[in-house]
């Protein structure tokens, strides 16, 4: 699924000030070789009939070297800011350094089956990777005040749906995929994604970041400095008796791609400036929102792989920037991860899920500044 922002349904068109150079779509998509996809689905209305909905929920899955790259490692590292939440592979990823399956993310009683399908889509599409082991990364936010969480909609077709979907160029943000039933802020939340060029000395590469957004009380959210909820949004409907989880609740996934040669270690550098992004957004750190984030660089294919059988004759060698040359790239990690929760929240619409819950859009009044 793939849409041509009009004008309004990003944090930029609104003239919210943000910091740093986007690339031309301003998506992880930017990043040369990611493709991202969705399978959303939202079906019925009224009073929760576990197993028949309501229905709002879906499948956002990240193919971080496209489908040639199917089975070919990129450096990657993880950071749990609180780990209230799941992503799937975190200790294999932890152990060697790489990455070479899809990622997908979801809703929190949906993670088997969206493991099992990124696992039968990989192998459908790489049939030579058969023979191995495979420990797919599929993270989760909770979707259950909106979606019928425990009724099993989510089944592996639909990440597979998602993987076939999944292309480059701009994205569908707000209540899509896997970020079709979240909330962010008591506000309509979801998926997010923006980008910054990053200039490190002559070179010049990408970062781009996409979330699923689904976290944050509503007194906390903070845009461009100013104290929206605090000051202007008093009203909370969402954080009245029908909430079901305390204030601040949620969770959010983080991922971050960039083209900058880099090794496991400065991968998991930039997963762990995810939550300065967010900061900058308001949020504090629920303990009822697990937050985990996870970042992988596109250069160096291979370098990392894991083959089975007699060990090489040649070394491995790997490409990296300095340590001390990180500070652009970190930068572009807040600023991307800061915008990803505003496009997240300004593309969102109000939703009513199960039980007549209603997740209201953000109001035009919280962008309009001064700023």
């Amino acid at each position: 699924m793939r849409l041509v922002h009009p004008a309004g349904k990003r944090a930029r068109d609104h003239g919210v000030p943000l910091d740093g150079e986007p690339g031309p779509w301003d998506a992880i998509t930017d990043v040369p070789d990611v493709e991202v996809g969705y399978t959303t689905l939202v079906e019925g209305s009224g009073e929760l009939d576990e197993g028949r909905g309501p229905v709002r929920t879906g499948v956002t899955a990240i193919l971080p070297l496209g489908r040639d790259g199917v089975g070919t490692s990129c450096a990657a590292g993880f950071h749990s800011l609180n780990g209230n939440g799941e992503l799937t592979g975190s200790h294999w990823l932890e152990e060697s350094g790489g990455l070479s399956l899809p990622i997908g993310i979801t809703n929190t009683h949906s993670v088997g089956a969206v493991h099992r399908g990124v696992l039968a889509w990989s192998l459908r599409t790489n049939p030579a990777i058969k023979d191995a082991w495979h420990l797919p990364v599929v993270g989760e936010t909770w979707d259950g005040y909106l979606n019928d969480i425990n009724g099993d909609h989510v089944q592996p077709h639909h990440a597979e749906a998602a993987l076939d979907a999944a292309t480059s160029g701009p994205l569908e943000e707000g209540s899509v995929g896997g970020g079709t039933g979240m909330n962010c802020y008591a506000f309509k939340g979801g998926t997010g994604t923006s980008s910054r060029v990053v200039r490190v000395g002559e070179r010049v590469y990408t970062v781009g970041v996409l979330l699923q957004a689904n976290f944050g009380a509503r007194r906390e959210l903070t845009i461009a400095g100013r104290k929206v909820g605090r000051d202007h949004l008093a009203d909370n409907p969402m954080e009245d008796s029908d909430w079901l989880a305390p204030p601040g609740s949620g969770s959010c996934i983080g991922v971050v791609a960039t083209d900058a040669p880099l090794l496991p270690g400065q991968c998991k550098a930039l997963a762990r400036r995810v939550p300065l992004g967010l900061a900058r957004t308001g949020t504090t750190g629920s303990h009822f929102s697990g937050d985990i984030f996870l970042a992988f660089s596109t250069a160096n294919r291979g370098a990392l792989d894991s083959a089975i059988g007699p060990a090489p004759s040649r070394l491995s060698r790997i490409d990296f920037l300095p340590w001390g040359a990180l500070d652009p790239v970190y930068e572009a990690v807040v600023q991307a991860t800061e915008e990803s929760v505003l496009n997240a929240l300004v593309a969102a619409r109000t939703m009513v899920g199960r039980d007549g819950h209603r997740s209201p859009g953000i109001p035009a009044s919280a962008l309009a500044g001064p700023w």
